[in-house]
């Protein structure tokens, strides 16, 4: 357990500063005591296009002061840009190729996070071992709730607490706090539409005041109760079983609960590959066809262990235990 409250609270923050800089989105994450989870939007069209103001804002986001790693000051970098040349636009295609992308956000992030911590710590090397495990995710409403539900349960999985609003470090504790950036994530993950900053739609504080009351409830119930039956939960229209009920369910040969299935340790969100409708993870399979096996046929794989309202993964779950 390497992580003390000091240093979740620091990968907390650079989670969120890191995905400024990097022009990504954060829907949801999860800092636990050796690992962390993250749920992250990645843009694309007209929102990938970084004018000169932007860059520098962003660069000063992460590099508010010169370090031994990054020596120029931001005054610097804003002179080359605003000259231009052929320096102004090297540096910013350095820049640009660290945005908009996955890989770069994660790396930026462990390289940051890895120094901070060696440094504190009086130690050196990598603080993980191996590569950060990615699946992809249908921005669809059904596959955002499958898997945000499931990053914001870690803690109570892990019988940290039996509410997860009790939990700092995680993007429904830090909403419920009264964050609006990790609302804004919520909303998108509930209503299944993201805020893009336009002149008629500038303030992304004012849209998330606007629709935080409606989508927490949603988001609350959602953790807890959808899939279950029959204990109705007052004014909410969604149904809750108590543990002793759907056990004796699930001994009877009847579904695991939605809400149940995501305290479990499933690892369809970590090895599923590709997480959507049947028809998205068909679409993904096609465009990849080359990355499988001539044996291969189909793309889609149902989701097994409960409904999981009707999606898919890419990648299916080997039965056999090893070891």
């Amino acid at each position: 357990m390497l992580f003390d409250d000091r240093a979740k609270e620091v990968l907390r923050k650079a989670i969120w500063q890191v995905a400024d800089f990097s022009g990504v989105e954060v829907l949801s994450y999860c800092v636990m005591s050796n690992h962390f989870h993250v749920l992250v939007r990645v843009p694309d069209g007209e929102e990938l296009a970084v004018d000169n103001k932007e860059l520098l804002r962003r660069y000063g986001v992460l590099y508010p002061n010169p370090t031994e790693y990054q020596q120029m000051h931001r005054e610097v970098f804003e002179h080359l840009l605003r000259e231009g040349g052929e320096d102004g636009e090297q540096l910013r295609c350095r820049m640009l190729v660290r945005m908009h992308d996955i890989s770069q956000y994660m790396k930026t992030l462990k390289q940051r996070y890895t120094m901070w911590y060696n440094r504190t710590h009086n130690r050196v090397g990598t603080l993980w071992s191996e590569r950060f495990k990615s699946v992809l995710v249908e921005g669809e409403v059904a596959a955002l709730q499958i898997v945000a539900g499931y990053i914001d349960l870690n803690p109570v999985r892990a019988g940290i607490v039996k509410d997860p609003k009790d939990y700092r470090w995680s993007s429904y504790g830090e909403a419920v706090a009264g964050s609006d950036r990790a609302r804004s994530g919520l909303i998108a993950v509930v209503e299944g539409k993201f805020f893009r900053k336009t002149k008629e739609r500038p303030n992304e504080k004012t849209h998330t005041e606007a629709n935080w009351t409606s989508a927490q409830g949603e988001y609350r119930i959602y953790l807890y109760c959808k899939g279950s039956s029959p204990a109705p939960v007052k004014g909410a229209g969604a149904r809750s079983l108590p543990k002793t009920a759907w056990r004796r369910e699930i001994a009877r040969g009847g579904e695991l609960p939605v809400a149940q299935a995501l305290r479990c340790r499933v690892r369809y969100f970590t090895d599923g590959a590709v997480i959507g409708s049947k028809q998205y993870v068909a679409e993904v399979f096609k465009s990849h066809r080359e990355l499988f096996g001539p044996r291969r046929k189909t793309g889609p794989r149902k989701m097994k262990g409960s409904k999981w309202d009707g999606l898919c993964v890419i990648r299916d779950l080997w039965r056999e235990v090893f070891g």
